[in-house]
């Protein structure tokens, strides 16, 4: 059913090689929020660049219309101005989120590891709801795995 989603991503990000979708409790219940899922830590900062973005409420005419495509539409839209392949994940308000790799196996890890940081932001502002991010820590997990001269994993 979510084909035309799934399509109007690949045609979008010509980059991403698979496409995957959940309901998993924590990303869900982000997306349920409304929120962008902020960047708190170096496990979010390993996978995704950025704070996992959450798309506006959909219009009328989008829900009521082609809802599988508007859904892929309006996800594009959220990444106006943003590279889809340095943080490929998005929550889809009040639905829930997708995630996306170079290949169908990046994007079901992307997925998990999606729903594992939703659940330690979750925890971590229990604990702590004014904690911060040293904008230093994502820079240098982030580059060190993804970046020029990456060096982070086994050969």
């Amino acid at each position: 059913s979510d084909t035309p989603t799934h399509l109007a991503l690949y045609r979008a990000f010509p980059e991403i090689g698979g496409v995957v979708h959940t309901h998993s409790t924590y990303a869900t219940a982000w997306a349920q929020a409304g929120i962008d899922l902020p960047n708190i830590g170096t496990t979010h900062a390993d996978y995704f660049h950025h704070a996992i973005p959450c798309t506006p409420d959909m219009t009328e005419a989008e829900v009521m219309g082609d809802y599988e495509l508007e859904t892929g539409n309006v996800i594009i839209k959220r990444f106006e101005g943003m590279n889809p392949m340095h943080t490929p994940g998005v929550l889809v308000k009040n639905h829930g989120p997708f995630s996306w790799g170079k290949t169908p196996a990046d994007a079901v890890h992307n997925a998990v590891v999606m729903e594992q940081v939703a659940k330690m932001a979750y925890i971590a502002y229990g604990v702590n709801p004014n904690l911060t991010m040293n904008p230093l820590l994502i820079e240098k997990h982030y580059n060190r795995k993804h970046g020029p001269g990456a060096y982070y994993g086994q050969n």
